[in-house]
């Protein structure tokens, strides 16, 4: 049985693809910033423990989702490994399972 079970989610990109200055992750579907779903979808699953990494130009992120979740800071975009490493250090030793989500 999980001790305890807390989701990291990715959205610090910048989704330069898409030629925006609204952060990859703000961008609406159906009405809804693409987070939104993935916050969603980790409290159906039963996780109510969320860090959600973003950038220093993601303030966007924290005032729109507020203190539904944790936030930490990637200041250098150096990969998946190293955005899930900004958030070692608030993850509590009783978490046994970690979902990491983009």
């Amino acid at each position: 049985m999980s001790k305890g079970v807390m989701a990291v989610v990715l959205a610090a990109g910048k989704g330069k693809r898409m030629k925006s200055r609204l952060p990859k992750v703000m961008h609406r579907v159906c009405g809804k910033p693409m987070l939104a779903y993935v916050l969603e979808a980790a409290r159906e699953a039963g996780v109510n423990d969320i860090i959600v990494v973003i950038s220093p130009e993601g303030e966007m992120i924290r005032e729109t989702f507020g203190d539904q979740v944790r936030y930490v800071y990637q200041r250098e975009r150096l990969g998946t490994g190293h955005a899930v490493l900004q958030a070692v250090n608030e993850i509590p030793p009783e978490v046994d399972t970690l979902l990491v989500l983009s």
